[in-house]
């Protein structure tokens, strides 16, 4: 894949108007509210993993409209102290899969909660959590489930459960409240953008290749999935943009990234198709633009140049760990759990 998108000078400085419906924040709040009416866990059990070195559990929180949300708790076997806690979310179609999957943020020595993504693996499987609002009118895509109006829209119900997987996090034993950080990678990403917006209190911010962000932008300039899903949809149902867009506006990183507080750690690909890295970077050069506090959270950007929606794979988790064992120490011990070298290798942005 050439480069498509601006030249990487233009990037660092491209900061668009993103359209931010006048009832943006009320209708989080209003959203937000109605979750929080409910008890947040409502099962945890032991999972046996075969694995020596980690533990795990198996969580059922209450997400939106009190639907049963899954999700793996790992954390290094034979700890009990309360630790720093990475909640996670999946990319797009992709479930929670199987507990021994993802081990990186348990062997490295945080708790780790990985949230399935409602009513969507069908495309790689592993999920086990259904979207009973999946009916509502809209296209046979996850991107497009109810995309005519914002209260029907599947990511109203997504971003919701992944607010309430962090709040379900500082309930499990063995986590430390005030150092729980969201993660994730492309939907992922994008989800972990929703939460730094809507949470004010979050320790940290991990994300890469984020989807929607600028997708006003992203459906003018890729066909690739999901964002080209969004494409077909309407050029099927033609009278349905200005609907759409409306919809669209209501679940925008770049609005949600606006008004975050947590320090904030981004990778992106500049021959990204999937997530153009316009539309990641305008979600960065505006970050807590609009939260309300003096002063700039932390953040750093790392690029890619040839690398497309993979970004830096293993490179950029390597930079990811050292900076989490930087931005957030453990108070308990002397040295991050990164290792003794870990606090002082933290790498520059870009």
């Amino acid at each position: 894949m050439p480069l498509f998108d601006f030249p990487l000078d233009q990037l660092r400085r491209y900061a668009p108007v993103v359209a931010e419906p006048a009832d943006f924040d009320a209708f989080w709040q209003t959203t937000l509210a109605e979750a929080e009416t409910r008890p947040v866990l409502l099962d945890v059990r032991p999972e046996p993993t075969d694995l020596r070195l980690v533990d795990s559990w198996d969580v059922t929180f209450a997400g939106f409209g009190g639907d049963p949300i899954r999700a793996w708790y790992t954390r290094p076997a034979g700890v009990d102290d309360p630790l720093a806690t990475v909640v996670e979310f999946t990319g797009y179609g992709r479930g929670r899969g199987l507990p021994h999957e993802r081990l990186t943020w348990p062997v490295a020595g945080y708790a780790h909660l990985l949230m399935d993504c409602r009513g969507q693996a069908g495309q790689h499987g592993g999920g086990d959590t259904p979207d009973p609002g999946q009916g509502t009118a809209g296209g046979p895509w996850p991107v497009t489930w109810g995309i005519l109006t914002p209260h029907g829209y599947h990511y109203r119900r997504l971003i919701t459960d992944a607010v309430r997987a962090v709040r379900a996090a500082r309930a499990l034993p063995g986590v430390d409240p005030d150092r729980v950080v969201a993660a994730g990678n492309s939907q992922g990403g994008g989800l972990a953008l929703a939460v730094a917006g809507l949470v004010p209190d979050l320790a940290a911010l991990l994300t890469t290749v984020p989807f929607l962000c600028h997708i006003e932008r992203a459906i003018e300039i890729t066909d690739a999935a999901p964002y080209g899903e969004i494409v077909r949809y309407l050029a099927v149902n033609r009278e349905a943009e200005t609907a759409v867009r409306r919809t669209l506006s209501y679940v925008d990183g770049v609005t949600f990234a606006r008004r975050a507080t947590a320090p904030a750690h981004f990778g992106i690909g500049l021959r990204d198709p999937v997530c153009p890295p316009s539309t990641g970077f305008a979600a960065y050069n505006q970050y807590g633009a609009a939260n309300g506090r003096p002063g700039s959270p932390e953040r750093e950007m790392h690029v890619y140049p040839f690398n497309q929606h993979e970004g830096g794979e293993a490179v950029h988790v390597r930079r990811q760990l050292r900076w989490l064992a930087s931005a957030l120490p453990d108070p308990g011990r002397s040295d991050p759990p990164g290792g003794p070298s870990a606090a002082g290798t933290a790498s520059r942005p870009g």
